[in-house]
Formats: C-alpha cells, structure tokens, sequence
C-alpha cells in the first residue's frame, strides 16, 4: 500500500511541490536580505525563516507533534543541542520552536542560492570544518550574538545519521556553553528521516516529533567535565529515540 501511496504521490511532488520549494526559497531569501537593511535581523528571521519553513512543512505535508515547549524561557538564551536526522530538522526547528536562534552551519551551504546569503544577512554562523582555527575564530565571533533571548542551535553530531542511530558528540556545542554560562537546551527529533531520508529526493507525508527537554544547566561543569557534560545531554536526547523504536 506504501508502495502505491508513494507512486501517486510523486506528480504532486514534482509539478507542486517542488516548485513551491524553489519559488519561496527564492522569495523569503530575497525578502529576508531586504529586511535586514532596514530592521534588526530578528525581525527577518523569525518572518521569513519560520514562515518559510512552516509552508514548506504544510505542503509536503508534515504533521508536528511538539512535547515540552512550556521548557523555553523565551527571555533566556540558550545553547540548543538537537540531534540530526534529515534536512527537514530545518523546517520542524525554524517553523516550530518559537524562538529567535543562530545555526551554526557548514560553509558550504554559505554556496546555496538566495538561502546562504540570506542567512548570512541574519547572522547564521558558517563554519569551515576543515579550517579549525578560522572555525575557531568563527564561534568566538558569533558568541556576541547569544545574548537576551537569543540562542544558538548546534547538531553536534556534525552531520546527518546516516543510519537513524544517535551518533557521537563533537564537543563545540558544551564548550560555548561553559564558556557563555548559557544552560543547554537538548532537543529530540523524530521522524524527520521517515519523510526524506538523508542522500535521497525520496520524499513522502509523514509526522514529526519534536520534544523539548529541560534546560541542563552547566554551572557545576568545567572544561575538565565536557565530556561527561556532553555524554549527559546525549542520553537525553538518545532516551526518546530508543523508545521509539520500541
């Protein structure tokens, strides 16, 4: 049934769509540029990421599912760690979480089209993953921009898991937070790669789950303790995804 559901499925996603996707990647991007010559880049983006974000979710469609939102303190800044499991994490954490965040992103999506220069005019933080002391230089530079309210979203497994399971934690994420004094604030994706796997175009329907977890507050943690910082907020994130597979 799966079969025949993805079979039919397919001329809407390439005749609607798609073209919806390039079409308002296009006009947010742009309209993001434009708006952050006249206003503070919170404004462009929370209306165009989160805007373009939730359209593309609704017309794929995604159905979300948000548990602990009542976690956020919108007035605090946070260091979000969320695992990675598709490039729709993207849509789920721009259109749902409510809150104004800077990615950290790999520099090679600085390349993309209307979206890497429009993230780039809103203060997302690119990173050179084969360069450390320009990556270094990057994060020291962005940490200026985590203040009142805003946060900054990290995937420190550093790349989509391939296979679903939680992968190991780089360690960048925990040291901007003991360096900050910023709480962390893990996040639980799941069922973002049953709608498009990773190295696929293999789209299709489906839920997403979003949990937001208690903040872990780093004040008993210093660089000695990253690592049992980082091995601490993993299992809170990896606990919801065991259970779902069972």
């Amino acid at each position: 049934m799966k079969k025949i559901l993805k079979l039919i499925y397919q001329p809407y996603k390439w005749l609607f769509f798609a073209p919806f996707f390039f079409i308002s990647t296009f006009f947010f991007g742009t309209l993001a540029v434009l708006l952050c010559m006249i206003f503070d880049p919170r404004l462009p983006s929370f209306l165009c990421g989160s805007t373009w974000a939730r359209l593309n979710g609704w017309l794929t469609p995604m159905f979300v599912k948000i548990i602990g939102k009542d976690n956020i303190d919108k007035n605090q800044s946070y260091i979000i760690a969320a695992n990675h499991q598709s490039q729709y994490d993207i849509f789920l954490l721009y259109g749902w979480l409510g809150i104004d965040f800077k990615w950290v992103m790999k520099q090679e999506l600085r390349k993309i089209p209307f979206i890497g220069i429009s993230c780039e005019k809103i203060g997302h933080i690119f990173i050179n993953r084969f360069d450390k002391k320009a990556a270094v230089a990057a994060i020291n530079a962005a940490k200026k921009k985590i203040i009142n309210g805003t946060s900054v979203i990290f995937f420190p497994e550093g790349t989509r898991s391939r296979t679903g399971e939680l992968g190991s934690f780089k360690k960048g994420a925990f040291k901007m937070a003991l360096d900050l004094e910023l709480p962390i604030l893990p996040v639980t994706i799941i069922g973002t790669r049953n709608i498009l796997p990773p190295d696929t175009v293999d789209l299709f329907p489906g839920t997403a789950v979003m949990i937001i977890h208690k903040p872990v507050s780093v004040k008993d943690y210093n660089e000695d303790d990253l690592q049992t910082l980082s091995d601490k907020v993993r299992n809170i994130i990896n606990m919801p995804l065991q259970e779902s597979r069972t």
